[in-house]
């Protein structure tokens, strides 16, 4: 089978097609023909090795772990393992690899118990792909910040994948949006239901004055003061990713003011999560932000893309 793998960290170009040996499920293993994935920003992390915490994760001086990237998909069940239950042959699903990668491939072999689901009706391949780690990242995040009816909620990054799932769940949950991107996104954001849109390049959300209930960087590009100036007394900063500093001092700085919070975990990922978000695609009330679609021969040129940082929502991979 095709397989896109990398044998050494850096640009786009260490990506290279092959032909690999086409993977056999084990006893509690379903075989996927994938349709599609995406190229999101931790796969183009982990190709750099950037942060260094990568390496340590995937080999000091070359992958080892991981040699073939691609954190979701969207397929076809073409084989099972003699132990599932849960799947059979034929079965349209949508899932996240986790941490073990492995969707730049034209097939991939998943535990029957991981975060695998029905692919929703009303959506084609490519964007089923798109949801399993915005849609899951977003979903988890929101509610270990308790996020609900009533509150101000404040989304920074809101026109990246986590970011346009973020804002279109808080609405679901009943919050009032503020978000945070660059005016290029600013009616694209409004469509997802954003209350109000503050353009980061031009303004520090903090100097407007505001405060909210919940502060959530997608992006980990945020500064933590204007967080810890803007959240209510009480109030939580999520992050998906590190706020320029260690984790441990965000939280004791917050903790000294007001007791406001800092969560950069939230847990992992559940097939239930899919499940939730399913339902949610289905009835219309959530719907996956594509930018750009490249057949699988491109993935280079995708992640040149990616790593300009300028993509809205997801780019997809249709294999």
């Amino acid at each position: 089978m095709k397989a896109v793998v990398y044998e050494k960290y850096g640009p786009p170009d260490v990506l290279t097609m092959r032909e690999v040996a086409k993977p056999v499920p084990k006893d509690n293993e379903i075989l996927v023909k994938i349709r599609a994935t995406t190229v999101s920003a931790g796969d183009c992390r982990m190709r750099r090795a950037d942060p260094f915490a990568a390496r340590l994760f995937n080999g000091l001086a070359k992958p080892v772990r991981i040699r073939t990237l691609g954190f979701e998909l969207a397929g076809e069940v073409e084989a099972i393992g003699r132990k599932v239950a849960r799947f059979k042959a034929g079965d349209q699903i949508f899932a996240s690899c986790g941490t073990k990668f492995g969707a730049y491939a034209e097939y991939r072999c998943l535990p029957e118990n991981g975060v695998i689901a029905p692919k929703p009706s009303n959506l084609s391949d490519g964007e089923a792909a798109a949801v399993p780690v915005g849609g899951v990242t977003a979903l988890r995040y929101l509610r270990a910040g308790g996020v609900r009816s009533g509150q101000r909620v404040l989304i920074y990054g809101a026109s990246g994948s986590v970011g346009t799932y973020a804002v279109q769940l808080a609405r679901i949950f009943g919050a009032e949006v503020t978000a945070v991107c660059s005016a290029a996104n600013i009616d694209l954001v409004k469509s997802l239901g954003a209350n109000a849109v503050v353009d980061y390049t031009t303004t520090d959300f903090a100097e407007l004055g505001e405060r909210y209930d919940v502060i959530f960087d997608t992006v980990g590009k945020s500064k933590l003061d204007s967080c810890i100036r803007s959240l209510k007394p009480g109030g939580s900063c999520l992050s998906a990713y590190s706020l320029g500093m260690s984790s441990m001092t965000s939280r004791m700085r917050l903790r000294m003011s007001e007791g406001k919070k800092f969560r950069a975990s939230a847990g992992g990922e559940k097939a239930e999560d899919l499940f939730f978000l399913k339902t949610l695609l289905e009835s219309g009330e959530l719907r996956p932000v594509i930018d750009r679609c490249y057949p699988l021969e491109q993935i280079v040129e995708a992640h040149r893309y990616v790593d300009a940082g300028h993509k809205k929502g997801n780019v997809v991979i249709q294999i």
